[in-house]
């Protein structure tokens, strides 16, 4: 199955790695959230752990670039979303933890607006059971129309997700 049930290992597992990432960087120059659906209790999700490191100076990034590429990653780009630096594991300099535990690691400003409605949609799960569950059911009826396939459920959660997505930013004025 593509969609797991809520696991509470999945906080474990972002704990785990933010320990790394906190002693590899400056941790007075970032900050480390755990998002996406992993990071909503009760909400069924892919096991992949999605992780925004946070940076608060445009001259931050080169160190942390430089940071992540000392600890095995390399830097992907932004992959199509402005401001969300991509950055994935090399294969070649293995780490226990961080090569155990599937994850996504974005590197975004503080100001970013996509960070910042990323940030603000995770915490509004947290709090409203009925869009969680609502939520849920969405991504489920996504990777059954996937046949359970990561590439294309990648690509019809982009298209019918974006609507309950944007339904609920905009009913928050999450945007602004």
């Amino acid at each position: 199955m593509l969609i797991l049930k809520y696991q509470p290992s999945w906080e474990n597992d972002f704990e785990q790695i933010k320990n790394v990432l906190f002693h590899a960087l400056d941790p007075t120059s970032v900050g480390i959230e755990h998002v996406g659906s992993t990071a909503v209790p009760g909400l069924g999700a892919k096991n992949i752990i999605d992780i925004d490191l946070i940076y608060h100076n445009e001259s931050d990034f080169n160190r942390i670039k430089t940071s992540l590429q000392n600890l095995g990653y390399f830097h992907a780009g932004d992959q199509g979303i402005e401001g969300r630096e991509v950055f994935k594991r090399n294969g070649t300099f293995h780490h226990h933890i961080l090569d155990a535990i599937s994850h996504h690691l974005y590197v975004c400003h503080k100001d970013n607006q996509e960070l910042q409605r990323h940030l603000a949609f995770r915490n509004f799960l947290r709090t409203h059971e009925d869009e969680r569950k609502a939520y849920e059911i969405l991504k489920q009826e996504i990777a059954d129309k996937a046949n359970q396939d990561k590439k294309e459920y990648a690509r019809l959660k982009e298209l019918l997700a974006k609507d309950f997505i944007e339904g609920i930013v905009a009913r928050n004025d999450f945007g602004n």
